[in-house]
C-alpha cells in the first residue's frame, strides 16, 4: 500500500511506495512508451483530483466512457471544455436545455407523473420565426395542456417590470417579455423561465432569490446547474402545474387589469412632464411636440387594448405580448418624429 506524505514546506505530495493491481490501468500503461509513463501518471492523478473536486462527479463521469483506458485524454478535454462552453459560448444554452429537460423527465418518472418534457429545438411556434419557449411540458400526456419553459443563462436579461419599461427604447429580452412571449408562441397555459445562479442579472436576484411568481405573467426559477441543484425548478414547475390544471375561466382578470392601469398611470406622468417642459423653456417646443405626440400615441394605444380587455374580460396571449412590446406604437412614432425633425 502506498505511503503518502504531505510536505507543507515544499507544497507537494510525496509517495514512498505505490502499487496498483487493476486491469484497465495496467493495459493503458502497458501500451505506452516507457518514457511517457511518468508524465501520464501525473496527468491521470491531476485529472482525477479535478474530477473529485467537481460537485457533479457522478453526472460528469456518467457522460464519459465507463472504461478509462484510452479515453483518459478525452476525460481531461471533456472536463475542461465543459466549463469553457458553459460560461463563454452560446452552446451553454443548448447544454442547459438538454439537462433541464433530462432532469424534468426523470423527476416526472420519480413522481409517477404522466407529464413529458420536449425540447422545441429550432422549431418556430405560433409567432412567425419565433423560437421562444425552449421546452414544452405536456401535462398528463395531453398536448392541449402545456407549460412553456424558457432557459436564459444570460446576465444581460433583466427583470423588465412593465411599470418601468420605456417602449421607445431598443427592444431587449427581459424575464417579463420572455414569459409572455413563451406562452403566446407555444400556446401554453403557464410559462416558466429558468436562470442559473452563476449567470443571472442582479435585478432578478433582488426580487427572486430562489422561486418567484409574476402575477398574470409566469414563474421564475433560479437553479445551480454546476452543483446539480434543480430543486427550485421542481418547485416552480409543480406550482405552475397546479395553476395549469386548476385555473378556471373568469370574467375579469384583475392581475392584467392592474398591470394595464399601472402602465396608464406611468403614461399620465409622461403628460405631466410635458407641462413642466412648457413652463420652463419655450425653446423646447420641438421636444415638447415630440413628447406630446408620443403621449397621445400611448394613450390611444392603451385605450385600444383597454377597450379590448373590457369587452373580452381578458387578453389573448398574443394581445398581451403586443401590449407589452408596443411595437405598433413605436412604428407610428418613428414617422411622426421624422416629420417633427424636418420642421
Amino acid at each position: 500500500m502506498a505511503t503518502i506524505k504531505i510536505n507543507q514546506q515544499l507544497k507537494r505530495i510525496e509517495i514512498k511506495e505505490f502499487e496498483i493491481e487493476n486491469q484497465i490501468v495496467f493495459n493503458y500503461f502497458d501500451n505506452l512508451p516507457a518514457s511517457d509513463r511518468d508524465d501520464k501518471l501525473l496527468r491521470a492523478i491531476y485529472i482525477g483530483v479535478l474530477a473529485l473536486m467537481e460537485d457533479r462527479i457522478s453526472s460528469f463521469l456518467s457522460k464519459t466512457s465507463n472504461e478509462l483506458g484510452t479515453e483518459l485524454e478525452s476525460l481531461k478535454m471533456i472536463f475542461e471544455m465543459k466549463k469553457e462552453l458553459f460560461y463563454k459560448s452560446t452552446i451553454k444554452g443548448v447544454l442547459a436545455e438538454d439537462e433541464i429537460a433530462e432532469f424534468l423527465n426523470q423527476y416526472f418518472a420519480d413522481k409517477k407523473l404522466k407529464d413529458r418534457a420536449f425540447l422545441t429545438g429550432n422549431a418556430a411556434g405560433n409567432l412567425p420565426k419565433n423560437k421562444t419557449g425552449d421546452i414544452i411540458c405536456e401535462l398528463n400526456g395531453t398536448p392541449d395542456l402545456k407549460i412553456a419553459i424558457e432557459c436564459k443563462f444570460d446576465k444581460s436579461v433583466r427583470l423588465g417590470n412593465i411599470e418601468s419599461k420605456d417602449i421607445f427604447t431598443r427592444k431587449s429580452d427581459t424575464a417579463w417579455s420572455q414569459l409572455i412571449e413563451a406562452q403566446a408562441n407555444r400556446d401554453s397555459k403557464v410559462s416558466l423561465i429558468v436562470f442559473d445562479i452563476s449567470l443571472v442579472e442582479n435585478s432578478i436576484l433582488r426580487n427572486f432569490e430562489n422561486v418567484g411568481y409574476i402575477p398574470g405573467v409566469g414563474f421564475v426559477a433560479i437553479i445551480n446547474s454546476q452543483k446539480g441543484d434543480y430543486s427550485n425548478l421542481a418547485i416552480a414547475y409543480m406550482l405552475a402545474r397546479d395553476i395549469a390544471l386548476n385555473a378556471k375561466e373568469i370574467e375579469l382578470d384583475k392581475d392584467i387589469l392592474a398591470m394595464m392601469v399601472n402602465r396608464i398611470i406611468k403614461d399620465i406622468n409622461e403628460v405631466l412632464t410635458i407641462k413642466s417642459l412648457v413652463h420652463n423653456n419655450i425653446e423646447n417646443n420641438k421636444a415638447i411636440l415630440k413628447q406630446l405626440e408620443k403621449s397621445i400615441l400611448l394613450m390611444e394605444f392603451n385605450q385600444e387594448y383597454l377597450k379590448r380587455f373590457l369587452n373580452q374580460g381578458t387578453l389573448t396571449k398574443k394581445d398581451l405580448l403586443d401590449f407589452y412590446s408596443g411595437e405598433d406604437v413605436k412604428d407610428k412614432y418613428r414617422l411622426i418624429e421624422k416629420d417633427i425633425n424636418a420642421i
